[in-house]
């Protein structure tokens, strides 16, 4: 009896392991934060539940746009055409992608989808990357805030700052496209939700704008939808219950503990605490002024607010399933080398 029961135990093991392997690992790392979280700190967990969700909510119109476009650009058989479109002249698309992105109103996580449908459309890397890193850091509506609480001259700085950065970003990685690097940029995930194979009945060479015409359109069209915006989502959703646990349990009395101060060092420091910190461009402008207040240097306050405004760990986790590991090393460091140069350069304008 012992012996048929030992043995009848070993295939139901060996199926429930096999069902938990095929389980996507992103929802079983989302499983595994909310139990940790309800048995560490369950007060935590509708917090959490109310933050994710707000903030779902808020990109969602951002994340369904982008997905949209980059599924219909499949469906049409467009793709092509957009590449096209920004292979022309990359020296003036990047100048164009840096000064469209520093104007452009998205946070370092509403972004991202943007970029993944970029990508997917066959969009050349070197002008994605200089909107991807000016985009987070200024828009009409954070410049005239910024301006009334810090000042015009920060204000300018930190949008001169956006622009640069992104003509950074742009020409380095046109450089590094040169010599041979981010052939293939997106992850295989990524790719196979924006491949051309499996989503039709028939291979689509032709450009058909009134794609729902056909029903192979349509079905690459509901199939690149479907894959994309799975793909993304549950990425974000893990992204935004980690930043929510980040708010909850870094206050901002910390930050200005660690970063109060004139000295030199402030400025890499900043860097450090700023880019893997979740810091909101706008909310990051009060918590600033406090901090420059207490006597934080100016160029330090400038190296903070670029650093956390190009990643954070939230957009860094979403960033690190698009793109391969050499493309999100890369995205990693142009924030580190960037914002500390902006830091160094605007603490010598004051």
């Amino acid at each position: 009896m012992t012996t048929e029961t030992s043995t009848e135990r070993i295939p139901i093991t060996q199926a429930a392991l096999a069902r938990l392997r095929a389980v996507d690992p992103v929802v079983l790392a989302l499983g595994f934060v909310f139990v940790v979280i309800a048995v560490l700190a369950p007060r935590q967990v509708p917090q959490s539940l109310a933050f994710t969700g707000r903030s779902l909510f808020e990109i969602f119109p951002y994340l369904a746009l982008s997905v949209a476009i980059a599924a219909a650009a499949q469906a049409t058989g467009s793709e092509k055409l957009i590449a096209k479109v920004f292979s022309g002249n990359k020296h003036r698309m990047i100048v164009f992608a840096a000064l469209f992105g520093t104007l452009s109103p998205f946070c370092s996580c509403g972004v991202i989808p943007i970029i993944a449908g970029l990508l997917a459309a066959g969009v050349p890397l070197a002008p994605v990357m200089a909107f991807w890193v000016s985009s987070p850091l200024m828009d009409p509506e954070m410049f005239i805030l910024s301006t009334a609480t810090l000042g015009l001259h920060f204000t300018l700085g930190k949008t001169l700052a956006a622009f640069g950065l992104g003509l950074l970003a742009g020409f380095s990685t046109l450089a590094a496209l040169r010599a041979g690097m981010f052939k293939n940029p997106l992850t295989d995930g990524v790719q196979k939700c924006c491949a051309s194979s499996g989503c039709g009945d028939k291979k689509i060479d032709t450009v058909l704008w009134q794609f729902w015409r056909e029903a192979p359109r349509m079905k690459r069209f509901n199939a690149s939808l479907l894959e994309t915006g799975w793909f993304l989502g549950k990425w974000l959703t893990l992204a935004f219950i980690l930043e929510s646990l980040m708010v909850s349990y870094i206050p901002a009395s910390m930050i200005a503990e660690w970063l109060g101060g004139g000295a030199w060092w402030t400025i890499p420091a900043a860097v450090l605490v700023g880019v893997p910190a979740y810091m909101n461009g706008f909310a990051a402008i009060p918590l600033m002024q406090g901090l420059i207040d207490l006597g934080m240097a100016k160029g330090a306050a400038m190296a903070f607010m670029i650093g956390g405004g190009i990643t954070s760990i939230p957009a860094a986790i979403a960033v690190f399933a698009m793109v391969r590991r050499q493309v999100f090393a890369w995205y990693v460091g142009l924030a580190l080398v960037g914002s500390t140069a902006a830091g160094f350069l605007y603490q010598i304008t004051v």
